[in-house]
């Protein structure tokens, strides 16, 4: 082993060091793995309740007029020119179409339940978004001359569509509309248009002879309620929600993580025009786009436990302030559903920048390799094959074909480095008392042979980009949602196979199959890529790296044990594919070398 060579592995070693210091989980985000064990039935059985009680609720029978007293909420009706004609009786009137139904109430005049149809929970229920379902998801404040802050959300509206639903057909739109009738003719109005292909609603709030009544002449509009949990790790769902603000081509999050600082709750507002502002788990979104001119938004999160606690409340909401136009007619798109690439962004190209593909000195690589090359990838071919751990494994042997032009070069190199030994020997022997010589002889012998003893590094640090994008994709995206594979059951998630009578620190109690077999598969490739760069010699350089060979390995172990195990089975694929070519021109270039001799 050259003085070359052990600078170049050292390089790759210390770059590899600190990428998993970055990379490397929270104790937050590890904390879940080592409890998982012992309150999964507990809280499976809490949401297996929650999910029971929704859907006696959600199959009721409903009828064109269905009431709900809601005495047991808190009223909070103003006086004044808005606290005419205010009762506490609820009327439902329920919109379907083939993505989604969506349970709306008179009472702020909004959706109290979205269901979408397409998608499950993590325990085979329908995905209901809105936790409170009360009231309207929905919120309209402003400040009247009266001096009264009006909470549109606890008005109740007149419905003016008859019966208590409509069904959207695909290629189809329709309207649903609520009043709010007031003195000497003057009224509020909302209007949402459905469509029967996209999640899409569109929405005009008309201020009839209001619009010199509200201060400012401009009302906040907003999401109030949680957005619901539906991944079985509920710590994890925890560390991807926020809510987010678009604001200049720029994307700003808020992420409410420390219970103890100011009770939970943090708080953000920004002024100027606002593209669009939602709140998201880990694979579903609400978004609000105001199409009427702006003066800013406000984000809120707060949180009521330790974030590494499943059963800790997280609570955000978004709102966006919009001016009133002199037609009186404030319009805004909104998104309920599925953080699906395509579907978000249809509704905004900059929609899909929440979902986290790659960190912030990669994004320039991250976001075209996602958007262009593997969405794309896996669109096109999921027509043809539906097992997406099949589709995984196509992946990686086309990125793998795709380097090949690069990779065969290092392997070669290190090929021909193997059959260099015994000249190398021979002049580790001659020069053993001169370390100066032997480098110079070392050299000499590499140019001579047209060898680059740092030639096997190239493949490794080809991989880092698409290796690290695809670290944060296969987490984040819900593209591999609860795709099986053999024995896995969900891609997107870790699977564990092996459970331990004990916790070992960032490995957690569980060991994931996948990762097992990626460890091994490294392992495997490393004493390929040893022997062939000197790693069986005796010096104790080589000694060293014989040691790095399973080192690095089982650290990789513990980084990807707790990960999508999709990220596993790409990574094991590309290592197999690697160690079949690495020994086919082992062979090759060991024939050729024998046959000059």
């Amino acid at each position: 082993m050259d003085k070359n060579t052990v600078i170049g592995f050292s390089l790759i070693f210390i770059l590899m060091i600190g990428w998993f210091y970055f990379t490397m989980p929270s104790e937050e985000q590890v904390a879940e793995q080592r409890r998982q064990q012992a309150i999964q039935d507990s809280l499976a059985m809490v949401e297996q309740m929650e999910q029971e009680a929704f859907m006696e609720e959600s199959e009721a029978p409903s009828t064109p007029e269905t009431f709900i007293e809601d005495a047991d909420v808190e009223q909070e009706i103003p006086s004044g020119m808005f606290g005419v004609n205010q009762d506490s009786i609820q009327i439902e009137f329920t919109v379907e179409t083939p993505l989604y139904s969506a349970v709306f109430t008179n009472k702020g005049a909004g959706p109290s339940k979205f269901i979408l149809k397409t998608h499950k929970t993590w325990d085979g229920q329908p995905v209901q978004l809105i936790s409170d379902t009360t009231r309207s998801a929905y919120n309209s404040g402003f400040l009247t001359t009266e001096n009264y802050n009006i909470e549109t959300q606890n008005l109740i509206f007149r419905q003016v569509n008859a019966g208590s639903s409509i069904t959207v057909t695909e290629g189809d739109s329709k309207e649903l509309t609520y009043v709010l009738d007031l003195e000497n003719g003057r009224r509020l109005e909302y209007t949402y248009t459905f469509f029967g292909d996209n999640y899409e609603v569109d929405l005009d709030v008309r201020f009839i002879g209001l619009r010199d009544f509200i201060i400012g002449r401009e009302i906040d509009f907003g999401w109030n309620s949680p957005l619901r949990f539906t991944e079985l790790d509920r710590v994890q769902e925890a560390l991807a929600t926020k809510a987010y603000f678009y604001s200049g081509g720029e994307l700003e999050q808020l992420k409410a993580d420390d219970f103890e600082e100011n009770n939970g709750l943090k708080e953000q507002s920004v002024n100027g025009t606002i593209d669009w502002v939602a709140t998201k788990t880990k694979f579903f979104a609400q978004i609000i786009q105001p199409v009427t001119p702006t003066a800013g938004a406000y984000l809120k999160g707060q949180v009521n436990g330790a974030v590494d606690d499943p059963f800790t409340d997280h609570m955000y909401s978004s709102s966006v302030t919009s001016d009133i136009p002199s037609d009186g007619v404030v319009s805004f798109e909104l998104y309920m559903g599925p953080m699906k690439y395509y579907d978000v962004k249809d509704f905004n190209e900059h929609a899909f920048d929440m979902v986290e593909v790659g960190y912030g000195w990669l994004r320039w690589f991250s976001d075209p390799f996602v958007r262009f090359i593997v969405i794309p990838f896996f669109t096109f071919f999921s027509g043809f094959i539906s097992n997406y751990g099949i589709l995984i494994i196509i992946f990686a042997a086309s990125v793998k074909l795709i380097l090949s032009p690069l990779t065969v070069k290092s392997y070669r190199s290190m090929a021909a480095m193997k059959e260099l030994q015994p000249q190398m020997k021979e002049i580790q022997e001659k020069y053993k008392d001169n370390p100066q010589k032997q480098q110079k002889a070392t050299m000499d012998l590499y140019r001579k042979n047209k060898v680059n003893p740092l030639g096997g590094c190239l493949p490794m640090l080809l991989q880092f980009p698409i290796l690290i994008t695809l670290w944060q994709f296969f987490q984040n995206s819900i593209l591999l949602r609860q795709e099986p594979f053999l024995w896995v059951s969900d891609l997107s998630a870790p699977d564990y196979i092996i459970s331990l009578p004990f916790s070992i620190p960032f490995l957690g109690d569980q060991i994931a199959g996948l990762v097992l077999l990626m460890t091994a598969s490294m392992v495997l490739q490393s004493k390929l890529t040893g022997s062939a760069t000197g790693g069986g010699a005796s010096n104790p350089m080589a000694q060293q790296m014989k040691i790095m060979q399973y080192f690095l390995p089982i650290m990789l172990l513990f980084v990807f044990n707790n990960f999508a195990s999709g990220l596993s089975l790409y990574y094991l694929i590309f290592n197999l594919l690697s160690i079949v070519q690495q020994l086919y021109i082992n062979k090759t270039t060991h024939e050729a070398a024998v046959a000059k001799t």
